[in-house]
């Protein structure tokens, strides 16, 4: 598997357009959306404050996820993170460690994006078990809150970037 996480505005044309072929199981949507809703968040009211990653293998979008600052951080995020949000793996390419190629590449592409953020925090629903230890698996610490959320609870959890 040859993966890059690239920044959105690093894709060529073609490649914006195969992330509309990006589609997550129906179970799913509920937790991370779907690639229109992604897209609209980062096209139609563009900010430096938040940004679009895809994962590329063999430079096809096979994943995508945004990453926000302020002033667009949720209440229980922290001023000196970036949050995660829409993670979507596409469910023909689910079990291939993409979700994990994603995770590894993301302090780096955070920290290039906005060299000042000290961590990065993203809320998960508490019955997403898959999630939650793919998160942990990867060094996520579960911050012991939970707050109610679309679906259920929510538990929140960060990632400490080094400091350079």
């Amino acid at each position: 598997m040859t993966t890059r996480l690239v920044c959105y505005r690093e894709l060529t044309p073609a490649q914006c357009e195969r992330l509309l072929d990006i589609r997550v199981l129906d179970e799913q949507k509920p937790f991370c959306g779907d690639m229109e809703s992604a897209l609209y968040t980062l096209l139609h009211r563009p900010s430096p404050s938040v940004r679009g990653f895809a994962l590329l293998d063999q430079d096809v979008p096979v994943a995508f996820l945004l990453l926000k600052r302020p002033p667009f951080l949720p209440p229980w995020a922290h001023d000196d993170a970036a949050t995660l949000h829409a993670l979507q793996v596409d469910h023909r390419q689910q079990g291939r460690g993409h979700g994990t190629a994603c995770l590894t590449a993301l302090p780096g592409v955070a920290l290039r994006a906005w060299p000042g953020i000290r961590q990065l925090m993203l809320s998960v629903d508490e019955g997403n078990t898959t999630a939650l230890a793919l998160y942990t698996r990867q060094g996520w610490v579960d911050r012991g809150t939970a707050y109610r959320g679309r679906v259920g609870f929510e538990r929140c959890l960060s990632l400490a970037l080094a400091k350079r």
